[in-house]
């Protein structure tokens, strides 16, 4: 009896230990078969996302640029931000300084140039007389020097006008720099279609294509090279002038004249007409000389003419005084 009991229990304890096992395997199956159907379908979601980025397509190279940026800007989120790209400005300043001694001005402005490593552009002295002058000066300094400079200029006399100018060029030499890149890139893209082309009417066509965007080229390189040169040396316009020159009415600086003055505009007055006369006498000396010695020539023939007629006039009258003497 005891034994058919313990018999049935084990029996009993064996089918629910089953029936457990066989819950938990179907349990596991399920979790298994998600999980699968979950990464099969990221799978495919990330296939499918990889394709969008790197397609054959036309797009796929843009595409491709911009997740690789998001990444980057993802790595760099914690770090700090980039520098900002440096300016380009061009500087330009005009100065009319009134200096008593314009040729010292004159090489004050260019030692103070080129000491600060820039140069003379152009050079234009005009003579008002004797003893003035006025003198035009463009001077090309670097851009760190452009005050200093600027500074011993206008102290290198009276200051009578000064106008400084600065414009920004940042955006302009930022596009210049891209559409030269571009063009290049153009250009390299032409070369390879004429390495490839077998007929004669195409590698006519690319020659003629490539001729085009090599000058659209040349024309941007040589604007990048202007702009080089005004933002790296600034542009300085001097104008030298003597304290007594003219002003823009034609009129002296000076106040009204006083008897100084007077006698000192005598005085040249007076210069002046002995010098025109000086020039005169110059200009009709060669004359005269010819004249006198015209004259002096004149008179010594006539004098010998005279003697001559003396001459023959005492022996008749000789001899008419001798007849006389002999009748009586």
């Amino acid at each position: 009896m005891n034994s058919g009991i313990d018999r049935s229990f084990v029996r009993g304890r064996a089918v629910l230990v089953a029936g457990t096992l066989g819950l938990l395997l179907a349990v596991g199956g399920c979790g298994a078969s998600g999980d699968a159907s979950d990464s099969g379908a990221k799978a495919a979601d990330g296939k499918a996302a990889s394709r969008e980025g790197f397609a054959d397509g036309p797009d796929g190279a843009g595409a491709a640029s911009a997740a690789t940026e998001s990444r980057a800007d993802g790595k760099a989120s914690g770090k700090k931000a980039p520098k900002a790209a440096a300016s380009h400005v061009i500087r330009t300043a005009t100065l009319s300084v009134e200096a008593k001694s314009v040729p010292k001005a004159v090489a004050a402005a260019r030692a103070a140039a080129e000491g600060a490593g820039g140069l003379v552009a152009s050079e234009n002295t005009e003579r008002l007389d004797d003893t003035r002058e006025t003198s035009h000066l463009v001077l090309r300094v670097p851009q760190e020097r452009f005050g200093e400079v600027l500074r011993e200029l206008s102290g290198s006399g009276k200051l009578l006008a000064r106008t400084s100018n600065a414009k920004d060029v940042t955006d302009q030499v930022v596009d210049v720099e891209s559409r030269i890149s571009t063009q290049r890139a153009s250009v390299a893209r032409v070369r390879e279609l004429m390495d490839k082309a077998e007929r004669i009417s195409d590698v006519v066509a690319l020659e003629g294509e490539l001729s085009s965007r090599q000058a659209d080229l040349e024309s941007l390189l040589a604007q990048q090279a202007s702009l080089k040169d005004r933002t790296s040396l600034a542009t300085i316009t001097l104008d030298l002038t003597p304290p007594d020159a003219p002003g823009d009415d034609g009129e002296e600086k000076d106040d009204d004249p006083g008897f100084l003055d007077a006698l000192g505009g005598g005085w040249d007055a007076f210069v002046t007409m002995l010098r025109w006369i000086a020039v005169a006498f110059g200009a009709t000396f060669p004359f005269l000389l010819t004249a006198a010695l015209g004259v002096v020539v004149w008179r010594v023939l006539r004098g010998r003419r005279e003697a001559r007629r003396t001459a023959a006039s005492l022996p008749a009258r000789s001899a008419g005084d001798n007849g006389g003497a002999a009748a009586s």
